[in-house]
């Protein structure tokens, strides 16, 4: 009985029907990110299939959510984007605030992914420069051994040089 008076209310009440479709696109998508690739796969297939068939704002979210949440190459960031972007509404309880939501929860995990491109970016420039810095430190140090040694060998000239005077004159 109480299933069927949950049921009415939800009929009667659009809000109530909007935040159930909503808590069960984000139920499908968390239960699918925990599951092996091969279970993602069929449902991230699934979702494609229903907005395919139906391009409801409930249909939308469920293959966004799952497209935030499942890993490379699976999961799909900016497609995830774009389908939240027309059902994306903060004051539209359901499905329009957790769309809204889970777009900004999208735009920060591409902000994130830009700024770990960037950083990795700059370490590879900062890992060259390194490396040229320690080629042309080591090219430094190779000159200086051969002035180092060509000062010695000058060195040693002059002293055979005087041994050889000193013998001439004794």
């Amino acid at each position: 009985m109480f299933v069927l008076t949950g049921a009415g209310c939800a009929v009667l009440d659009p809000e109530a029907a909007s935040v159930a479709a909503a808590d069960a696109a984000l139920g499908d998508a968390l239960y699918a990110a925990r599951s092996p690739q091969s279970e993602q796969r069929a449902a991230l297939e699934r979702a494609r299939q229903s907005l395919a068939a139906d391009p409801s704002a409930v249909n939308r979210l469920r293959l966004a959510a799952l497209l935030s949440l499942l890993p490379p190459p699976l999961g799909d960031p900016a497609r995830a984007a774009d389908l939240l972007t027309p059902i994306a509404d903060a004051s539209s309880p359901g499905v329009g605030r957790f769309a809204a939501f889970l777009a900004a929860d999208v735009a920060e995990q591409q902000r994130l992914s830009r700024e770990a491109d960037r950083l990795a970016r700059e370490s590879e420039r900062t890992a060259r420069e390194h490396e040229r810095l320690d080629r042309e430190r080591d090219k430094r140090e190779e000159t200086l051994r051969q002035q180092v040694e060509a000062l010695r060998a000058i060195e040693r000239n002059v002293q055979e040089r005087e041994e050889r005077l000193r013998r001439g004159q004794r």
